[in-house]
């Protein structure tokens, strides 16, 4: 008996090996997610999150949506929405389910998700190997901002709700009602729900202005109507319509965004990844040759903006752009239409498994922890000792002090505190304004300081008459008010 097999035999069992195996998006998402959790830290290194999950642990304990502030001691009372409501509860739980794994993995999932449907639509146009070469790409640009925050929770929504308006206008209707579920979800997770409705008018032009003639009126009625409906479905928050107004606080910074690090803008003085990608993706358009219409490319010169303008847009830029250009370069570079191979359900099921035992292993062996520069546990704990009534801090280690329900001067909700109060207050603390500084300590009757250990101002303090450094670290640096701090405390003291 031969065991000879036929070359129609082997093809055959060549094509099932194929079929069976998981396609690329999926081994790309999977293998984002585990190597997310095995770095878990690295989500934890902005002071937000400590911010986040307390008001998500508020709002399940009062069963209520915050309206005004709570936390400081400067803005105490002052009106304030949390446009991210959903999402801090959803860190809440996870962070009371399996402490600080939690919100890593509530990360890593949606980041891991986004990045494996982001292959899977290029995978309709280009081969898997280039697709996932420019989602390696797209990560790497992406990267920076991985954080346990809400802004991760929305992006596949995001990504999601692009696809879905790319893909109307490339086949010239109005986009599905289906979407608006995710406005819904979006608008309770995150308050950059307001640039997704802000997308379906140039995707609405480039629906009209590439569709045909005779259609266009009736192409803008339906249009219209959609973009009406993403309105009312925006609205669907504990907050109505004030979610859209309260979402655009952020936009009222002006020159606070030059001191946040996230809002900084691109530099190409010292390029980055970012800067790199741009410049050696503009090189081969121009060597290939594109054409895109107007709409299309006003869309991504307006994305383009978006990411020069602010560093945490480097991400929307990336994952959107290639959205609007796949259809008219697949076109004009004479781009088959790649046919999607089908997987096997066990095989997915079994990727699925591999994956979860591999992220358990990684949270087992390496458990995630806060990065410690916004973890000032010991200087804290000193300062606690001392029971003072208002704390002066840095806006890093707001968050922290929160969690240890310290009223703050300031935290990460710039919106909260207006242009004004932060420009000022950041120039205090590098001693821009030492007047300023000055003023703050006497404005608001401070006892004690918690400043971060690079902070100029603790070299004031150090040589300020009436003030005393308590506790020093590679963290944080406290100092506490000695000298009675008015004629009556010093009658008092008499």
């Amino acid at each position: 008996m031969s065991v000879a097999m036929s070359s129609a035999e082997r093809e055959q069992g060549a094509e099932m090996r194929v079929r069976i195996a998981p396609p690329a998006w999926a081994w790309f998402g999977a293998c984002a997610f585990v190597l997310l959790v095995i770095g878990g830290s690295r989500l934890l290194y902005d002071a937000d999150t400590y911010w986040q999950i307390a008001v998500g642990q508020w709002i399940i304990d009062h069963r209520a949506w915050p309206h005004v502030d709570v936390y400081s001691f400067t803005k105490l009372g002052a009106p304030w929405f949390s446009t991210s409501w959903l999402a801090q509860v959803l860190y809440a739980l996870s962070y009371n389910a399996a402490g600080w794994a939690g919100p890593v993995v509530a990360a890593a999932l949606p980041i891991a998700m986004t990045f494996g449907l982001f292959v899977y639509l290029l995978s309709q146009w280009l081969p898997p190997r280039q697709a996932v070469l420019i989602g390696l790409v797209v990560v790497l640009i992406s990267m920076g901002h991985f954080l346990a925050r809400p802004h991760v929770l929305v992006l596949p929504l995001t990504l999601a709700w692009a696809a879905g308006l790319a893909s109307a206008a490339d086949a010239r209707r109005a986009p599905s009602l289906l979407l608006l579920p995710l406005m819904v979800l979006w608008a309770n997770l995150h308050g950059s729900f307001v640039f997704g409705i802000a997308l379906v008018a140039p995707f609405a032009l480039i629906a009209m202005w590439e569709g045909d003639t005779d259609a266009r009126v009736s192409l803008l009625i339906r249009w219209f109507l959609f973009g009406v409906a993403t309105l009312v479905a925006a609205c669907c928050t504990p907050y109505g319509w004030n979610s859209i107004l309260a979402s655009r606080n952020i936009l009222a910074l002006g020159g606070a965004m030059a001191l946040i690090p996230e809002w900084l803008p691109a530099n190409f003085a010292e390029p980055e990844f970012f800067e790199i990608a741009v410049m050696v993706c503009l090189g081969g358009l121009l060597i290939r040759g594109v054409a895109l219409s107007l709409p299309r490319a006003l869309l991504v010169t307006g994305l383009l903006y978006m990411a020069l303008s602010h560093s945490r847009n480097f991400e929307i830029f990336a994952l959107l752009a290639p959205l609007v250009v796949a259809k008219p370069l697949v076109a004009q570079w004479k781009l088959a239409p790649v046919a999607q191979q089908p997987s096997s359900r066990w095989s997915l099921v079994a990727l699925i498994f591999v994956t979860c035992a591999a992220v358990v292993a990684a949270l087992i062996t390496r458990p995630p922890v806060p990065y410690s520069k916004i973890t000032p546990v010991a200087a804290v704990e000193a300062l606690k000792a001392q029971h003072p009534r208002r704390v002066l801090n840095t806006a890093g280690l707001g968050g922290y002090l929160i969690t240890q329900n310290i009223p703050v001067l300031i935290d990460g909700r710039a919106e909260l505190y207006g242009e004004r109060f932060v420009v000022d207050t950041l120039n205090a603390f590098a001693l821009k304004d030492v007047g300023g500084f000055l003023s703050l300590l006497n404005t608001y009757d401070i006892d004690a300081t918690l400043l971060t250990s690079n902070t100029p101002a603790i070299k004031l303090l150090d040589r300020l008459p009436g003030w005393q450094r308590i506790y020093a670290d590679d963290r944080a640096v406290v100092h506490q008010r000695v000298a009675p701090k008015s004629a009556e405390d010093l009658k008092d003291r008499r």
